[in-house]
């Protein structure tokens, strides 16, 4: 199960948090600059990390039960 947080500006993707990779990583110049500064906190990166968990752990189980 991988978490996956994408930001999005005019259509493109910019930046994405991948749980799998667990920092942030930009596909623009612009979201290259934004990952760097997010990647330096680690409070942002606790909190993305933690997402994992608490969404995609827990409903995966909820889904398993209801197929």
């Amino acid at each position: 199960i991988e978490f996956i947080d994408s930001y999005y500006f005019n259509k493109k993707e910019d930046t994405r948090f991948s749980s799998s990779v667990g920092k942030f990583v930009g596909f623009t110049e612009r979201g290259v600059k934004i990952a760097a500064d997010w990647n330096n906190n680690p409070s942002l990166l606790s909190g993305e990390k933690a997402q994992k968990e608490a969404v995609c752990l827990h409903n995966v189980q909820v889904y398993y039960n209801n197929v």
